[in-house]
């Protein structure tokens, strides 16, 4: 899977938080929390940009960007509590694009993350719109036909990822993880949300021209843009 975004970091909490900001605001992220599990996301994943904290437990971030450097030249971001100058002039010499201190307001930090993408020539999607349906990443808000319709939280969050992923299969497992956080959520409780999204996007809900299930393996949101 290609995602905009790689967050490095042993501090799970707030790699997890900072990773479901961006996805909300249409900055594909994903999180991972040692340089072992960093190594695995590469091998099934790609990202157009790391925030790799210096500090990981099992390992240095330093030394993981020296190895990451043998093989790419994505930008990398350094995010560290520590203040050192000599960690800055470390980090920018190894291959770092710049230093962000911990702890970062989330607004700053995806405001810097989107320069860089745009810098370095990569779109970043704020909003989904086909001529019916739009959804404002950034604003969280959704029009139908010009006129906005309502979704709680956790439906708008189920919706855009389902976007994020247009035109792909998203598993049931996947939603209860990345949407949820709650591997053990029930396929009622989602099927319940589906149902809901439907019923507000959809011209005829019990024949969804959006959201499609995909019988055994979870559900794509089938995109109408031109």
């Amino acid at each position: 899977m290609k995602y905009d975004c790689l967050i490095i970091d042993d501090e799970k909490l707030l790699a997890d938080s900072t990773a479901e900001y961006f996805n909300l605001f249409g900055v594909s992220t994903a999180a991972v929390y040692t340089a072992s599990d960093c190594r695995k996301f590469f091998r099934e994943n790609t990202a157009e940009l790391l925030l790799l904290d210096i500090n990981l437990g099992d390992s240095s971030g330093f030394e993981l960007c020296k190895e990451l450097r043998e093989k790419t030249e994505i930008p990398i971001l350094f995010i560290s509590a520590r203040t050192s100058d000599d960690d800055k002039i470390v980090a920018l010499n190894i291959g770092g694009d710049d230093y962000v201190q911990k702890p970062y307001s989330l607004g700053v930090l995806l405001a810097k993350v989107k320069v860089v993408l745009k810098r370095y020539g990569q779109s970043v999607n704020t909003e989904y719109s086909d001529g019916r349906l739009t959804v404002d990443f950034q604003a969280r808000q959704v029009l139908v036909e010009g006129k906005p319709v309502k979704l709680t939280s956790l439906e708008f969050k189920l919706l855009s990822y389902l976007i994020q992923n247009e035109n792909k299969v998203v598993s049931k497992q996947e939603l209860f993880e990345k949407v949820w956080e709650d591997k053990f959520t029930g396929d009622g409780t989602l099927n319940v949300h589906i149902r809901k999204i439907r019923e507000v996007i959809e011209r005829e809900p019990g024949r969804p021209e959006y959201i499609i299930t995909v019988w055994g393996d979870g559900y794509k949101f089938q995109g109408g843009r031109q």
